[in-house]
């Protein structure tokens, strides 16, 4: 089986206050998304089912983003969620706030058929 990459789609998403990873990130994949419909299952003999959906999201501090939460965020396909580090962290003027914004890549893949 060779999978084939059909998609490539990024986005951004922003905790503002709270410093939550998962929920900057579940934001990049829903702002990464929701500029598409995809139409072309049927001409090629395919489901939405069938898609592979590997996202990979970059924030400051990775190990805090819940990858389960976020690959809740595709609706269709057998996701995996990689975090990384990358993204950025603003910090607030007073306190221990900061802002955190987390990149999405969201790559769809279909199976060839060989």
């Amino acid at each position: 089986m060779a999978r084939i990459r059909c998609i490539t789609e990024m986005g951004m998403g922003v905790d503002v206050h709270g410093r939550d990873a998962t929920k900057a990130a579940k934001r990049a994949v829903s702002d990464a998304i929701r500029h598409s419909s995809l139409g072309f299952f049927r001409m090629v003999g395919k489901t939405p089912q069938d898609m592979f959906v590997d996202v990979t999201i970059a924030v400051p501090n990775p190990e805090a983003v819940d990858t389960s939460a976020v690959a809740k965020e595709l609706p269709y396909g057998t996701v995996t969620v990689t975090a990384v580090k990358g993204g950025l962290e603003i910090p607030a003027e007073a306190g221990s706030d900061a802002i955190i914004i987390a990149n999405a890549a969201v790559l769809v893949h279909l199976d060839d058929g060989n």
